[in-house]
């Protein structure tokens, strides 16, 4: 009996290469690397043509350096030129990765694909969900929140019952041996260069100094440019007090960063843009719900008030450190996620 076709996106790291041997024997795997804008392309795809030649699969590389372009790194500069901080693997995900990449490995006659990342989907009332992967330290969850149902409906997530050690254990016994110590970049075209650095050539106008104030509008000395701060911040402010202070808010129309004390750096109400309810199921006003407001945080009890314009107020039982503009808020029912908005 033929085998049916899946795809398997490959990055030339471990998650993904496990994806493909555990698929194998079921599967007819194929595998697809994407072109964005690594600065390291010819040494990564040397990397992941090895790992399938040795998977025994075939492997096509898909050019999305336009799109991307368009889609991603437009959106990450311009962002921190408003004096927001962005998080552009929230956009890539549903826009580029599991949007006009698995698009584009459709048109080789393939209907699944499967990726290396930590989450899982499960069906309820005839939807799709996603669910939290068994490794709570490896949980990626939060960077797939904003898929569409039908971007799930296509998608396997073979880690999603696995500890990041028994995925070492497992691509070693099938002869992978170098893996150990390799974590992918948080931020995959950014190479060698910095944050800054990327966004100086490309906005230089977010690399303009100006005034460190405090809350009474007072000067307390000089920034270099409103692309090298983020909210919490304390390090690096290159300014004397007799208490810590911390960078509270980004002011991009005056090009002033505003600090303060940690106390101030905490907050109970946050708002909500572009909301996104996953099948459309909406929230109840009554019941508490998780709510995550990046990536490292491991969420606070809330209520929700959904607002016109898409928008949504979150009020959390317990104030919230740091909360950054332009970070998305991840929304939870128990280890469900029910949905997301951008934090204004």
């Amino acid at each position: 009996m033929e085998k049916q076709k899946i795809g398997i996106a490959m990055s030339g790291g471990v998650d993904s290469t496990a994806c493909a041997l555990l698929l194998r024997e079921a599967y007819e795997v194929h595998g697809f690397f994407m072109q964005l804008a690594q600065p390291d392309f010819s040494t990564q795809l040397d990397r992941v043509q090895n790992i399938a030649d040795k998977c025994n699969m075939p492997l096509q590389v898909i050019d999305l350096r336009d799109r991307f372009e368009e889609q991603v790194l437009h959106y990450f500069a311009t962002s921190y030129q408003s004096g927001i901080t962005p998080n552009p693997c929230m956009i890539c995900n549903p826009q580029i990765k599991f949007g006009l990449f698995m698009d584009a490995i459709q048109a080789f006659g393939i209907d699944r694909i499967a990726t290396g990342h930590y989450a899982n989907i499960t069906q309820r009332d005839g939807c799709f969900y996603l669910q939290q992967g068994e490794d709570e330290l490896k949980d990626q969850s939060y960077f797939l929140a904003r898929l569409s149902q039908q971007q799930l409906a296509r998608v396997e997530f073979p880690l999603a019952k696995m500890q990041k050690n028994e995925v070492y254990e497992f691509v070693e016994k099938n002869g992978f041996s170098d893996f150990r110590g390799e974590e992918s970049q948080d931020i995959c075209f950014l190479g060698a260069e910095s944050v800054g650095q990327f966004l100086k050539n490309r906005e230089p106008e977010s690399a303009k100094p100006g005034d460190i104030v405090n809350t009474a509008g007072e000067i307390l000395g000089k920034h270099t440019g409103i692309l090298n701060y983020t909210i919490g911040q304390r390090k690096g402010l290159g300014i004397s007090a007799p208490a810590p202070l911390y960078v509270i808010r980004i002011d991009a129309k005056k090009n002033r960063i505003i600090v303060g004390a940690n106390d101030e750096l905490f907050q109970e109400t946050v708002e909500l843009k572009d909301t996104q309810w996953n099948c459309d199921k909406l929230p109840t006003e009554e019941q508490f719900y998780r709510v995550r407001i990046r990536y490292g945080h491991r969420g606070g009890e809330a209520k929700l008030t959904l607002l016109q314009d898409n928008r949504c107020h979150v009020l959390f039982s317990e104030k919230q450190r740091a909360v950054t503009p332009g970070q998305f808020a991840v929304i939870y029912d128990q280890d469900i996620i029910l949905g997301s908005g951008e934090i204004i």
